[in-house]
């Protein structure tokens, strides 16, 4: 399950099917979660976001998922990673991922999310994605980053995550 082993996929040749964005605001310590209620990752606990628009920058889509998903706007937004899922099961997803460090309005629960702000100490990794532990905590630290996730099914089978990854 590590990139000692090599990959089945080619990755120079992996296009994900779709593009998508995760964002995370954290501030003073915690960070802004959501419990998903229906969609890719329904009943799971992750970020806000979703599928890029046609025309749609990743940046964009990250800021209007937000707003729609958690009625807030999200401010001193930065993008901090990527992430490749080769699915088994689903489409493949390119995500790319945003972290924010300050927002407008009051997260509010939609049709979409069950918005709540978790101690940074307490995340529940055990009800999200199991790709997450691999990435989350470095982010949180500071580190930008790159993961390639080969899933089969909701078990991650290979993977390989790079920190350090330079993104405007």
């Amino acid at each position: 399950m590590n990139s000692a082993i090599e990959s089945p996929i080619d990755w120079s040749q992996w296009r994900g099917e779709i593009l998508a964005t995760l964002l995370f605001v954290i501030y003073e310590g915690k960070i802004l979660l959501i419990e998903k209620k229906r969609g890719i990752g329904a009943g799971k606990v992750n970020g806000p976001g979703g599928k890029i628009d046609p025309g749609e920058t990743p940046l964009e889509c990250a800021l209007r998922e937000t707003r729609e998903e958690l009625m807030i706007v999200a401010t001193g937004v930065s993008k901090r990673g990527e992430l490749c899922f080769a699915m088994s099961d689903m489409p493949d997803i390119h995500c790319h991922v945003f972290v924010a460090d300050g927002w407008q309005g009051e997260p509010t629960e939609t049709e979409e999310a069950v918005p709540f702000w978790c101690p940074l100490q307490d995340i529940p990794y055990h009800r999200m994605w199991a790709d997450d532990i691999h990435w989350l905590p470095q982010m949180i630290a500071g580190q930008s980053f790159h993961g390639r996730f080969l899933f089969e099914g909701e078990a991650i089978i290979w993977q390989e995550v790079r920190f350090d990854a330079v993104y405007e």
